[in-house]
């Protein structure tokens, strides 16, 4: 098992060490996702979050449906680092995000006021419009979000909040996860998760409101995850163990 602060920078590591022996010359594919996570005892999260790393160093070249192929030699002068040491992964992200704004919305469920609850719901309706019209962007989804913290009152965790999406804006590894998601239909799906927080919060249910943050923003990591697979086989769903906002 690997320790370390960041788990996906040290299986990239372990990756390209492989790559330095020979074992995977240019031109020839990586083992599916499930087998480096057995090899090396991580998640499917992490796997993608390292594939993810040597593919903005231009070592890796991930087919979606085909593969993972090496495209250049570690030592290959066209092997260009994009990362940084403090570029938290995709799903780690996500999975902080969950710990955190399931219990935010707990909390504004006992504190949101009307205006609050008006707030929310024209978010929701910009949000619908921004699908209709096919944008891309997700400021309305932000907004949706930033607004329920807003609703505790309470700065420090709008802070936090926005402190977590400005990280997602800014990294490298969400953006190229993102350049192998093509079909945007799943948004329609959070769109609908986005609904049932709201409900939640209009009738001021904490537990409610934590359940259904927690369950959307598990629904992102699936999601995600299933469409940026690689792997030639049929997803199997081993990703990354998470647990049940009923064992918080």
């Amino acid at each position: 098992m690997l320790n370390a602060k960041r788990l996906y920078q040290e299986l990239g590591i372990k990756l390209k060490e492989l790559l330095s022996s020979g074992r995977y010359p240019v031109g020839s594919r990586l083992p599916p996702e499930r087998d480096i996570a057995e090899q090396f005892g991580v998640s499917r999260a992490v796997v993608r979050e390292a594939l993810i790393m040597l593919e903005l160093e231009n070592l890796i070249d991930v087919r979606k449906g085909s593969g993972v192929y090496v495209i250049n030699t570690v030592s290959d002068e066209k092997s260009a680092l994009k990362t940084t040491d403090d570029d938290i992964g995709p799903f780690e992200l996500l999975q902080a995000r969950q710990l955190l704004e399931s219990n935010i919305a707990a909390f504004a469920a006992t504190q949101l006021i009307k205006s609050d609850i008006a707030d929310m719901m024209n978010a929701l309706e910009l949000e619908r419009q921004a699908l209709e019209s096919g944008r891309t962007d997700y400021d309305d989804d932000e907004l949706f979000h930033m607004l329920i913290a807003r609703a505790t009152q309470n700065s420090v965790l709008e802070s936090m909040v926005h402190d977590l999406w400005v990280r997602r804006q800014n990294s490298p590894m969400w953006q190229k996860l993102h350049t192998h998601i093509v079909d945007q239909s799943y948004r329609r799906k959070w769109l609908e998760d986005h609904r049932k927080i709201l409900l939640a919060l209009q009738h001021r249910d904490p537990e409610g409101a934590k359940h259904a943050m927690w369950q959307h923003l598990e629904n992102v990591k699936l999601t995600l995850l299933e469409l940026s697979n690689s792997d030639d086989l049929g997803f199997d769903g081993y990703l990354f163990d998470s647990v049940p906002v009923t064992k918080l």
